[in-house]
């Protein structure tokens, strides 16, 4: 992809951004290492706290003025990377932004822990926030579920599995999604060479987390939450996407389905913004309307 393709106020960024080189297993085990050690950093006016519930990490933030919401978050790193330290800063702004408690979850990652390893972590998340509610000063009825990126994925598995399990979610928050293995298994894809994250890499992720399994005919249920035919009953849901990155066709589909089954959905399209530049490039005008606009809607659904 040309990086003409790019906005114009996030070339320069882009051209500068980090990247990993996934595909060279080498690599993805120095950085899957390296993303276990970051230190994490603190937000002013929030609480920040670590624990362990049946042998998942999990990072608890809690606002000076908590309003008895919550919120469950799972980080990205395309299933292979990444850890919920990198999203301090992330959480402990929203958190400070709408008054909502957060639990971020430090799941298991592929290859070494394929599904079913990732979303159990996360559903076991989930249950510590419910089962906690009250000693948190949190309402029940009012508590999301969000992530960015595989997070997304993860995110949306999640409000698939709680749904089922009968637990009310309260809204989904949905940062450039990561929903469907099929996506990986087009080669046609690969052309594209997306920035930061491309089809070769996707595959990589998927092909760690679900084996010989992606693009099979059929998957487990909250194996991948784009293939789910029934999505009756889902919460509110805000989800981003950008028009060049690409996650862009499956994230619109799976708004629209939302939509179609009856969801009260908000779909933002960014311009011209590389796969999740929110992360890399939270500083940027684009990241900081993005944050604004994303955290004005969770906090109206969650009541501020």
């Amino acid at each position: 992809m040309d990086i003409s393709a790019v906005n114009p106020a996030l070339r320069d960024a882009t051209e500068k951004a980090p990247t990993v080189n996934i595909e060279n297993s080498a690599m993805r085990w120095f950085a899957a290492t390296a993303s276990a050690l970051l230190p994490g950093k603190r937000v002013d006016g929030v609480d920040r706290r670590t624990l362990r519930h049946d042998g998942v990490k999990l990072r608890v933030y809690t606002p000076a003025r908590p309003s008895g919401a919550g919120l469950l978050w799972i980080h990205g790193g395309g299933l292979v990377l990444g850890a919920a330290a990198m999203d301090d800063v992330h959480c402990g702004e929203t958190a400070h932004a709408t008054g909502a408690t957060i639990v971020s979850v430090d799941y298991r990652l592929a290859p070494r822990h394929p599904f079913p390893a990732a979303i159990d972590d996360c559903f076991a998340g989930w249950q510590w926030l419910r089962d906690n509610a009250s000693a948190l000063g949190l309402d029940t009825t009012r508590l999301a579920i969000g992530g960015q990126s595989a997070g997304g994925g993860l995110a949306a598995s999640l409000v698939q599995r709680a749904i089922d399990a009968g637990d009310p979610v309260a809204a989904q928050w949905l940062f450039c999604p990561m929903l469907d293995d099929r996506t990986a298994a087009d080669r046609s894809r690969d052309a594209a060479d997306h920035f930061i994250w491309s089809n070769r890499s996707n595959r990589v992720g998927w092909s760690s987390y679900l084996g010989a399994s992606v693009g099979a005919e059929s998957l487990p249920p909250y194996a991948a939450p784009a293939r789910r035919e029934e999505l009756t009953g889902m919460p509110p849901t805000w989800i981003y996407t950008s028009d060049i990155e690409l996650f862009h066709d499956e994230d619109v589909e799976y708004a629209e389905r939302l939509r179609a089954a009856g969801a009260d959905v908000t779909l933002e399209v960014v311009d011209g913004a590389p796969h999740g530049f929110e992360a890399w490039a939270p500083d940027n005008p684009l990241a900081r309307q993005l944050f604004a606009t994303a955290r004005g809607w969770l906090g109206d659904r969650l009541g501020r």
